[in-house]
């Protein structure tokens, strides 16, 4: 097995909005108090806490519009959302920042990367205590955009240096999932920055800071001593923590080691549990977990194979040699690699 590296569909990373999220929360239960007094109809609340917030803004309360924003974007209305961003994106930093993760990703309206990347550099040129809480965040925006490329834009090195500050030297009050993306651009086989050392060094930092993806890529990395010296010990905690936490790949390799140290019980009972997920499960974990889709895929190839080994083989289970080919075969499905990798393995005798 390899560490994880990194791929191209890396997601954009949102700013905290602590302030007015909590604005949000007070403004909403208090519309929610108002009408319990009377029989609430569906839409009511939305109406309500979307006309108090167009009063505000009728009264020239500017941080109004963010809200009024940040509101339809919680409530999936994306176009209102980026309509309501755009008009008021030359004097709130805020709607600006959002403005650029929605026109880079296409979320309300139509992709423009050029549009997304220009609004997050705009941000990190202004040196103002307002845009403090939003610099890491669009230094990670910047630096995904030169990794992912459009036309010329595509650059390693650029990607490198506006990661590395977007992490900051392992600050967990910067961009864990920059020090997480950094662990994986540094895992690259065949690229001139592929350095296991500085990727183990990266994983490191952001698991300290809870980042669920480089939890369970220093799990592989102690388990096959990749940047790192081989620690089983070290392996089985970051896997079995980062399982618990729903990272997939952890569980695909979690249920292969069990099964190597022949805790057949375990490895049954996780293999199984994992090779339930199916293909459209994969981007629902992924939203959910912040973990690269590719690498949920291959921990459902690995947990099917080792749960077809414990069919075919009767550990813990009444051996079914027909459904062990159903579940070799949604391994095959999952990830091809792998597949072949874990058949090559049992071949040779290692599992």
């Amino acid at each position: 097995m390899a560490a994880i590296e990194l791929t191209k569909d890396l997601t954009s990373e949102h700013a905290r909005f602590s302030e007015d999220d909590a604005e949000l929360g007070k403004l909403t239960l208090k519309v929610k108090e108002n009408l319990s007094k009377s029989e609430v109809k569906d839409g009511d609340v939305y109406e309500q806490v979307e006309h108090l917030l167009l009063d505000k803004i009728s009264a020239g309360e500017k941080n109004a519009y963010f809200q009024l924003g940040l509101f339809y974007f919680y409530q999936n209305e994306f176009e209102k959302a980026l309509n309501t961003f755009e008009e008021s994106k030359s004097f709130n930093y805020q709607s600006l920042f959002m403005y650029g993760v929605m026109k880079y990703d296409g979320i309300g309206g139509e992709v423009n990367m050029k549009e997304g990347l220009d609004s997050m550099l705009q941000i990190t040129e202004v040196d103002s205590p307002l845009t403090k809480h939003l610099i890491y965040a669009a230094c990670y925006n910047i630096g995904r955009s030169h990794y992912q490329g459009y036309g010329e834009m595509q650059s390693d090195s650029e990607a490198e240096r506006w990661l590395l500050m977007a992490a900051d030297d392992g600050n967990p009050k910067a961009s864990v999932k920059a020090q997480s993306v950094l662990g994986m651009f540094y895992s690259r086989l065949g690229t001139e920055h592929h350095d296991l050392k500085k990727a183990f060094f990266w994983h490191s930092e952001a698991c300290g800071n809870g980042s669920l993806e480089s939890q369970g890529a220093l799990g592989v990395m102690y388990l096959y001593g990749i940047g790192v010296k081989k620690d089983m010990d070290a392996a089985y905690i970051c896997l079995k923590e980062a399982s618990k936490r729903g990272n997939v790949y952890a569980m695909g390799n979690l249920s292969t080691l069990y099964y190597k140290s022949k805790l057949y019980t375990k490895a049954c009972e996780l293999g199984y549990q994992t090779a339930q997920l199916n293909e459209e499960d994969v981007p629902l974990i992924a939203a959910d977990t912040d973990c690269l889709p590719l690498y949920i895929a291959k921990g459902i190839a690995m947990a099917c194979f080792i749960y077809a080994r414990c069919l075919v083989g009767g550990h813990s289970l009444k051996i079914n040699k027909e459904l062990a080919k159903m579940y070799y075969s949604k391994s095959y499905r999952f990830d091809p690699d792998i597949c072949a990798l874990l058949q090559h393995s049992t071949q040779q005798g290692i599992i």
